[in-house]
């Protein structure tokens, strides 16, 4: 699924933008994440670091908490978007975020990674989960066992 420029912009935009509250002041990693939700709206979010390091949650695990507690039925993620402070290379979700992603997530969802300086109309990097996560363990998958 390919989005619309209009909604690419905006995802991208909220994920920079939720990279600047980060809470980062042991690695000085800034990341931002943002969910682009079927009803048009967006769900930031952003790590958040702990002195007791293995306490910290990634940006897009805080989003993706967000986005489940925020409703009885919260509407469906179409997209996702992660920023770093990263100038080089996109910064694609950590293992544990991939697995957390898949776990609410289509393995076809488009997971756009831009980079720090990013400007409209630059290129941005978009894998599925799919592609993130391939030969993937997920809810489904625990029907199988019966």
């Amino acid at each position: 699924m390919s989005l619309a420029l209009a909604d690419e912009v905006r995802l991208v935009r909220a994920a920079l933008d939720a990279r600047e509250r980060a809470y980062a002041p042991y690695s000085k990693f800034r990341v931002g994440a943002a969910l682009l939700l079927d009803d048009g709206s967006l769900v930031p979010g952003a790590n958040v670091e702990n002195a007791s390091y293995g306490a910290g949650i990634c940006a897009e695990r805080t989003a993706l908490c967000s986005w489940r507690v925020s409703a009885a039925t919260p509407a469906r993620i179409v997209a996702v978007g992660v920023a770093s402070d990263i100038v080089a290379s996109p910064c694609p979700p950590c293992g544990i975020c991939r697995q957390f992603l898949r776990e609410f997530v289509a393995l076809s969802t488009p997971i756009y990674m831009p980079l720090a300086g990013w400007k409209e109309g630059d290129k941005v990097e978009v894998r599925t989960l799919e592609q993130l996560l391939p030969l993937s363990f997920g809810p489904d998958d625990l029907d199988k066992q019966k």
